[in-house]
């Protein structure tokens, strides 16, 4: 996918005059919130569990070669193969090798984040395999030609409206005065289109949210079973992960399911979860007749050791971004890569550098409520602020913020200087706006009062009330 991180603050002009995607957005707001709470508020040990997933994530990431060599054992054990792929150019010619061994035409497609991240699709297409994407939101966006704008509801940015034009224009097979006004109307057409693809597909491709080195198995959550579907017909099952998706344990596993599903969708769980291990055996009915993962690092094994490690724990919930007041404004595509919203300010500039994505970790009000959701307890404002320095630190940020910053520093530096203009400026602004108790237009705060009034400052300042209000013989 090629990005226009760079281009953020024109991305989200654009999509704040957008009115259609205002209120798709808008109908975004309210119902995962709610269903969040309602049901983390069904389970009393819901932080102890954040707790216990933190601190599983956190030991396999302390020892991940040990894991990832453990679980690669038992995947060939099960007769399965693992590729290791150092970017995503090498991870799209190991799949490409697969399918054009296979001699396949045709290949499914569960919801994959790594197959966004490497450009999965147009690559395939470019070498003559057709990929059919099977989640409902990531079918509707392809026949769209559009990427996804959610990590878990992709197609979140459109309104029933324009999906129903989409299938008007895509599936003239059926009867062009059709109704297509419910929802259901609208899942029952796309089964109907879906079913005969995972009949006639080749091959299949999923990711995976977890790997599990003491059975070497992949598991997928899902609400249609279209995963199931993709990997249970086909010649080969394709599994494109990132590497630290891995677990010590099936237990462990559980209890992190535990924790994502109610962060995610306000479920207990997803509708499928599905735990697989290797290719069909001889006695079983159905299974793919090869299995095979893809492991990608691409930019992740840099994170290990630094202070961004910790986003590796993402378990891609998407929670951050449903509680944005960011995201919420400006939609997914505003991000101009794969991940957007909080998560996707960390973690897209450690995959494609902050020279390309230097403008998403600003472009958060630091409220810090993605963290306080975040089942994993990801302290996503502290490294969005670790960017922000090394962004100022590189001089990519502009002139006048490292101008701004620099001349803050020097002054807070030096305690009585700073009292001295912060209470000179205080009572010179108070005197100014007394009239009107506010300031429409203001020296070097444009970016404040484009959007809102400056309120004038009234009173003594808090250093003065704090010393005021001190006992004697204490310091501060």
């Amino acid at each position: 996918m090629q990005s226009t991180s760079h281009s953020f603050k024109d991305n989200a002009r654009a999509a704040m005059a957008n009115p259609t995607l205002q209120r798709a957005m808008g109908n975004m707001r309210h119902g995962f919130l709610a269903k969040r709470l309602a049901a983390i508020d069904r389970l009393p040990e819901f932080d102890a569990l954040r707790d216990r997933a933190r601190d599983i994530k956190n030991h396999a990431l302390e020892h991940l070669d040990v894991y990832l060599e453990a679980w690669e054992a038992k995947v060939v054990s099960a007769g399965g193969h693992v590729h290791w792929a150092r970017d995503a150019e090498e991870a799209r010619r190991i799949v490409l090798a697969i399918c054009q061994r296979l001699d396949a035409r045709t290949v499914t497609k569960g919801k994959s984040m790594i197959a966004e991240e490497i450009a999965l699709n147009p690559f395939l297409e470019a070498n003559g395999i057709v990929p059919v994407e099977t989640d409902l939101g990531e079918y509707i966006i392809q026949i769209r030609n559009e990427s996804p704008s959610h990590i878990i509801a992709p197609a979140i940015h459109l309104v029933q409206d324009q999906i129903e034009q989409s299938f008007r224009e895509i599936h003239t097979q059926f009867d062009r005065d059709r109704p297509l006004v419910e929802p259901r109307q609208l899942v029952d057409e796309a089964r109907g289109v879906l079913r005969d693809k995972f009949i006639a597909a080749d091959v299949g491709i999923t990711g995976a949210n977890f790997l599990v080195a003491e059975t070497g198995s992949s598991i997928i959550v899902t609400n249609e079973g279209n995963g199931d579907l993709t990997q249970t017909l086909t010649k080969a099952h394709i599994v494109v992960t990132s590497l630290e998706k891995i677990v010590p344990t099936l237990e462990d596993a559980q209890t992190i399911l535990r924790v994502l599903a109610r962060s995610a969708t306000g479920q207990e769980y997803s509708v499928y979860t599905t735990v697989s291990t290797g290719p069909r055996r001889p006695n079983d009915l159905d299974g793919p007749g090869e299995y095979h993962v893809v492991l990608l690092d691409n930019g992740r094994s840099r994170m290990l050791g630094t202070e961004f490690q910790d986003m590796l724990r993402c378990i891609r919930c998407g929670a951050c971004m449903n509680h944005c007041p960011v995201y919420a404004t400006v939609g997914g595509h505003a991000y101009g890569w794969v991940y957007p919203g909080p998560m996707g300010a960390v973690l897209t500039p450690s995959l494609i550098g902050v020279d390309e994505a230097g403008h998403l970790p600003n472009a958060s009000t630091f409220c810090g409520k993605c963290e306080s959701v975040c089942p994993m307890r990801i302290p996503l404002p502290k490294m969005m602020r670790h960017w922000r320095e090394r962004e100022f630190e590189r001089h990519l940020s502009p002139a006048a913020m490292r101008w701004g910053i620099a001349a803050w520093a020097f002054l807070a530096k030096r305690p009585k200087l700073y009292r001295w203009v912060s209470g000179l400026t205080a009572n010179v602004l108070g005197l100014l706006g007394r009239a009107h108790g506010s300031f429409r237009n203001l020296p070097l705060a444009g970016g404040w009062t484009l959007g809102r009034d400056m309120p004038t400052p009234q009173g003594e300042t808090f250093h003065r009330a704090w010393a005021r209000r001190r006992p004697r013989g204490t310091h501060s």
